[in-house]
């Protein structure tokens, strides 16, 4: 058995490894914030704090790794590797699986490319940082948008349907969605009073949710529709 010696630094090891620390480590918050801030306004489990925690943590991480491997080792990067798995951990945790639907592909994907960004900013690659945080930036911004105005994107919207008579609202929902070739999937439905009241999910592009939701408010047997985007979506 082979016996370890105690990790020790000297006074001025840890000033000459903390000169640069603290630019290195801010530079990872910020860059972490950019992207937090725009997961935090889509109000998604992966918010400001989360981010730039990842940031930061990968960007400390990858500097202890060389610290830790010392100057004679050829493995500088062996604590710096296992980010990368550390974090496939993490997004795997972000994502759910609910009957038909996959949520949380997109908050995942920012995690892993968060945890990049940290790393460049942990070796001191602060361009590359910045631009790689300003695409994702636009992509997670700009680029959802984009799909939207298009036409071709699909999302998912919540329906909520309310009417008096129910079997008749029952039967004017199916016949609106099958004439869409659209299957009902009912998330919740509760009676209130005389009112009865149905919510269901519809995966659909834009054109074809302001033609859905046009047919159900146009139908008798629907005292009021309302349609709103799902929160839980990328």
């Amino acid at each position: 058995m082979i016996a370890t010696l105690p990790i020790h630094f000297s006074t001025i090891e840890q000033l000459a490894f903390s000169r640069g620390t603290t630019t290195r480590l801010l530079m990872a918050l910020a860059m972490g914030g950019v992207v937090g801030l725009e997961r935090e306004w889509r109000h998604k489990a992966s918010g400001l704090r989360t981010n730039m925690l990842i940031c930061m943590g990968a960007a400390l991480f990858t500097m202890l790794s060389a610290v830790l491997a010392g100057d004679n080792s050829p493995n500088k990067g062996q604590v710096a590797s296992n980010i990368v798995q550390g974090i496939g951990f993490l997004g795997a945790g972000l994502i759910l699986h609910t009957g038909s639907r996959v949520l949380g592909l997109t908050s995942a994907a920012t995690v892993w490319v968060v945890a990049a960004i940290g790393m460049a900013c942990g070796a001191g690659l602060y361009v590359e940082a910045v631009i790689a945080t300003a695409i994702v930036y636009c992509a997670l911004r700009f680029i959802g948008l984009l799909e939207s105005r298009s036409g071709w994107k699909r999302f998912p919207m919540l329906y909520e349907v309310r009417g008096s008579d129910d079997k008749t609202m029952f039967a004017a929902i199916l016949a609106v969605l099958d004439r869409e070739h659209l299957r009902l999937v009912i998330l919740n439905r509760e009676k209130l009073g005389d009112l009865e009241r149905v919510t269901f999910t519809v995966s659909a592009s834009s054109a074809r949710h302001k033609n859905l939701l046009a047919k159900l408010i146009e139908s008798d047997a629907t005292d009021k529709v309302v349609a709103f985007r799902d929160e839980q979506e990328d």
